[in-house]
């Protein structure tokens, strides 16, 4: 299903199935200026179409290339309807890999772009930037007009104690202190929705991040273990943690933490 909500010259989509909805689970895409934010998932492509159909946006803009944000990229481009996405998204759009249980189970499978599609669409109003961290291709759409970030998952809380496999948490940081700094008065988030005045929480959360991967860099140096680290950092593992054999984990983010510092990872 697609609820929508009208945030004044914003609507927002928020896709859900029965079986996101069984773990809790949901997505948003964004209407703003005729132009469609990310396209929700797979499993969702004939309710996406629908919307699509009948709105007829100018175009669409993908933050990154997730399938429970890109899931439909295929679906606007099968209706004439341009994309936009950095060269890095579509490069991962073209050669989709597989993934987890988990992830099919909750979104779909994503099936790889042809060859020839590409992602020509453009817009002044509303400006792609990288924010890499949560995923290497990661951006988010900036309206400075209006003062608005729609942030894919840049945001999603500020203590998000758990991370897929390939998130880059000191990048992150980065990312987050840059959105910060341009001071929005208003972040849609892909799966909390509306934020007002974002730049304390995307501050506060860049402060937490970095707190916990100098934590797990400490304990990491004097030898503990990835598991030890996560306890004593992090609390015991999360529902999401087990229901994604890891792949989506508070153990995920200390070996993140690790990866992506000088030291070795536990295995």
């Amino acid at each position: 299903m697609i609820a929508l909500t009208s945030h004044d010259d914003v609507t927002r989509l928020e896709l859900s199935s029965r079986r996101s909805r069984l773990i809790g689970y949901s997505v948003s895409a964004y209407l703003v200026r005729g132009v469609l934010v990310d396209t929700g998932f797979p499993a969702l492509a004939r309710e996406l179409e629908r919307f699509l159909a009948e709105r007829r946006p100018r175009g669409v803009l993908v933050t990154h290339e997730h399938e429970d944000h890109a899931g439909n990229v295929a679906v606007a481009l099968r209706l004439g309807i341009p994309v936009g996405a950095a060269t890095e998204t579509v490069a991962a759009l073209r050669t989709v890999g597989p993934i987890g249980f988990y992830r099919r189970y909750t979104w779909g499978t994503m099936r790889p772009l042809i060859p020839e599609a590409g992602a020509t669409f453009r817009d002044d109003a509303l400006v792609l930037l990288p924010t890499p961290g949560h995923s290497p291709d990661h951006h988010v759409v900036w309206d400075a007009e209006r003062g608005t970030v729609f942030g894919g998952d840049l945001f999603l809380g500020v203590r998000v104690r758990v991370a897929h496999a390939g998130e880059d948490p000191r990048r992150l940081v980065a990312s987050l202190r840059e959105i910060a700094a341009l001071r929005p008065e208003r972040l849609f988030d892909a799966h909390r929705g509306l934020v007002r005045d974002p730049a304390p929480l995307l501050t506060a959360k860049a402060d937490w991040l970095e707190e916990t991967i100098a934590a797990v860099d400490r304990r990491a140096a004097e030898g503990w273990s990835d598991r030890a680290i996560r306890r004593e950092v992090l609390g015991r593992e999360e529902l999401a943690g087990y229901f994604s054999l890891g792949d989506y984990s508070r153990r995920n983010l200390v070996r993140a933490v690790r990866t992506t510092g000088s030291m070795p990872r536990d295995g």
